[in-house]
């Protein structure tokens, strides 16, 4: 009975050592942190880089807290794969008609990803009746020469949209005096940030204290802007076949009502979804136009719908 005992405590002796051999072997080193990052489902820390900017204004990442900041936006959206990857697929899509419209007004490239965090580049609606893809709420859309009503809303155009919220961007950068003050106003009001400006006695965004949305809204967008930027890296792994395309489209002109959009729609070869989906600024199936406003709808190429 004791050679038995012995045996087995001897076993197990041995087995104990292995597990800790291969745990030795499998912890993370410099060596093999990297490799492992990519295409697997381990997690990991994740190093926040030096040289992080917004606009060509570089974050004081030397400031603990906001290393700390930026470094949870960062875990939140590595991690957060399945959005990731949308944001990945609907980036490609979107990006080429957001990208020239800023250049034209002179708002730098990197407040595309104010959109992707603003909306997900959906057309989405918030508690506050703000719309779009660029989140713009009813007043803002009306005072920038937008139509907003029960039959036409255009801020579900993302050409109209773009442009309006460029205005508001400029406005704001000249009010407050920096690209990422503008940013932030964008979330909290040009009158709301200059505000806390006065209240805090301070002139920079990362001095600030703000609530939580405001407090969180310039990470996210460099967030966004680094993982987009850099997606093997974060452990995103797709094909270019992967992404969504943008069906190319034609505009054709409409100055008078259209009493049925479902056979205006069949006129051109499509269904009214489709017409819809590249018109969601139409918000009924007929269009009313009393004062003969001069509309340009989109209508796409043939051959990429059945």
């Amino acid at each position: 009975m004791k050679i038995i005992e012995k045996a087995l405590a001897f076993v197990g002796l041995l087995s104990l050592c292995a597990l800790f051999i291969y745990a030795l072997q499998d912890a993370p080193t410099d060596e093999n942190f990297e490799k492992k990052l990519i295409n697997d489902y381990n997690v990991y820390a994740i190093q926040v880089p030096d040289d992080l900017e917004f606009s060509g204004e570089p974050l004081p990442l030397k400031n603990p807290d906001i290393l700390e900041r930026m470094d949870r936006e960062l875990l939140v959206n590595t991690y957060w794969q399945s959005n990731g990857l949308l944001m990945f697929k609907r980036a490609n899509k979107y990006f080429p008609v957001i990208e020239p419209i800023l250049k034209k007004n002179g708002i730098p490239d990197d407040f595309k990803y104010l959109a992707v965090i603003e909306s997900g580049l959906t057309n989405v609606v918030s508690p506050a009746g703000a719309r779009g893809v660029w989140q713009i709420m009813p007043a803002t859309a009306k005072e920038n020469g937008l139509e907003v009503n029960d039959n036409v809303d255009e801020r579900y155009n993302l050409e109209k949209s773009t442009e309006v919220a460029c205005k508001y961007l400029l406005d704001a950068k000249n009010n407050l005096g920096s690209w990422t003050l503008a940013a932030a106003a964008y979330n909290a009001g040009n009158a709301g940030v200059a505000r806390r400006l006065r209240e805090q006695n301070v002139t920079d965004y990362y001095d600030l204290l703000l609530g939580e949305e405001t407090g969180r809204y310039l990470f996210r967008i460099v967030a966004l802007k680094e993982i987009l930027s850099h997606p093997a890296k974060y452990g995103f792994n797709f094909r270019e076949k992967d992404l969504y395309q943008e069906v190319p489209t034609y505009k054709v002109k409409v100055d008078s009502a259209v009493t049925d959009f479902t056979k205006f729609a069949e006129g051109f070869g499509i269904n009214y979804k489709i017409l819809k989906l590249h018109n969601p600024w139409l918000r009924e199936p007929h269009l009313n136009n009393k004062s003969r406003k001069m509309y340009e709808i989109d209508i796409p190429k043939e051959g990429y719908y059945n």
